[in-house]
């Protein structure tokens, strides 16, 4: 168990990769293929883990490049830490207007998805059919009484411990072995 520990907190940024990849790869198959269009606040979640990729993606490549026999530079945990908490944040505010805890902006009656031109002109000159537009507070999916954005905030904020730990690991964990 020590080992699966230093591994994952000396290597972090590599898990943190994996795991952004995944998540955003299951949040396009839901919109590809579950039929699922993203809300605005869904898109600003996609965000923070498009962040994620950049900050992992940057920091594997440098500890490989660089032949890091310590892992990855813990500035990049720390930074993970920042981006997953953000997630967190963002994910939470999204599952309490689900649940009408709170009212949510004006700029989350819809819009989310892709714009596409072609349909705004058919629109204009009369020919189209409208679309509706996706509502942040409207729950289109559920699994064991949680929406997406209710499981994003326990993702998110389970990838910002991982980080914070990843980020503090002692000191034996980032020694090179000798």
């Amino acid at each position: 168990m020590i080992g699966l520990y230093r591994l994952l907190t000396r290597w972090w940024t590599a898990f943190a990769l994996a795991a952004s990849l995944a998540l955003l790869g299951a949040a396009h198959a839901f919109e590809r293929f579950g039929g699922l269009a993203p809300c605005n606040l869904c898109l600003k979640q996609r965000e923070v883990y498009w962040g994620a990729v950049a900050i992992a993606l940057l920091a594997t490549l440098w500890a490989v490049i660089s032949r890091a026999s310590r892992g990855t530079p813990r500035v990049a945990s720390f930074l993970l830490f920042a981006v997953f908490t953000t997630g967190a944040v963002t994910a939470a505010y999204h599952a309490g207007g689900e649940m009408k805890w709170w009212e949510l902006p004006a700029t989350c009656s819809g819009g989310g998805g892709d714009i596409d031109l072609e349909a705004l002109a058919a629109l204009a000159m009369g020919t189209g059919e409208p679309s509706r537009p996706v509502l942040c507070d409207a729950v289109t999916w559920r699994f064991a009484g949680l929406s997406m954005a209710g499981w994003n905030t326990f993702i998110s904020a389970a990838l910002a411990i991982f980080s914070l730990l990843a980020a503090k690991r002692p000191k034996d964990a980032r020694a090179p072995r000798g």
